[in-house]
């Protein structure tokens, strides 16, 4: 990855002008946020569009996609890497806080809330809006989804494990349940690093696994493999 973009298989990635790059905690994201029967779905703190991107080359025709972002910069360099892609007709992009974003209920929403880990680099301090503590609290983004949300959609978030405990006291306040709670492991025998963690306000029993990235052979582990090789070139 160059310090201007991505290319994955179906389209190409520009993120020179945003804060959150191209990583990790987004690819997961966009490759397993559970889409169901989801015709309309909303990504919060969109960035670069890549999860936006990402969830439409795997939802069906008529599946549409607004990206919403808070930074000038990073909202009209989405809009271009959407303008550029196979599907302009199913993303759109928006600059603005989610705090004040009006819209008809979406069926789904997912965000990847930019916390800033250990050694990551941000640009620079205009680039601080970007983060999620200084923007938008997760109390924020519970109380903001339940206005938004369909009765029966569903919220996708990718969160470090610092952040666990604060998301399920959120989600109890604001009525939402834990469904699917995917444990990320980097490398094969070690503790989960992040989670993928999807609730609704429909009590189901909960679905709890690990996604392990490398294994112990140096390889990629099976379920990873299978949900990112869509996607990566070199996969």
């Amino acid at each position: 990855m160059s310090s201007r973009g991505f290319t994955f298989k179906q389209f190409h990635i520009n993120h020179d002008r945003c804060a959150m790059k191209v990583g990790t905690d987004g690819i997961l994201l966009g490759a397993w946020a559970p889409l169901g029967r989801a015709r309309r779905i909303l990504d919060v703190g969109t960035g670069s569009g890549l999860v936006a991107l990402m969830l439409a080359q795997r939802g069906e025709p008529g599946v549409t996609i607004t990206g919403l972002e808070l930074d000038r910069d990073a909202a009209a360099q989405a809009a271009e890497n959407v303008a550029a892609s196979p599907w302009p007709e199913r993303v759109g992009i928006v600059h603005g806080a989610l705090q004040t974003f009006e819209s008809t209920p979406f069926d789904l929403i997912v965000s990847n809330p930019p916390y800033f880990g250990h050694g990551q680099r941000f640009d620079c301090q205009a680039r601080a809006s970007a983060r999620h503590t200084g923007s938008l609290s997760l109390a924020e983004l519970f109380a903001h989804t339940k206005r938004l949300l369909c009765e029966d959609g569903g919220l996708s978030l990718v969160l470090p494990v610092q952040a666990l405990d604060e998301a399920m006291l959120m989600a109890e306040s604001s009525g939402f349940y834990l469904t699917e709670r995917r444990n990320v492991v980097t490398r094969e025998g070690k503790s989960p690093g992040r989670f993928l963690l999807h609730f609704c306000r429909i009590k189901h029993c909960s679905f709890v696994n690990d996604i392990v990235i490398n294994t112990d052979n140096g390889g990629y582990g099976d379920i990873y493999k299978k949900m990112v090789s869509p996607f990566y070139l070199k996969m």
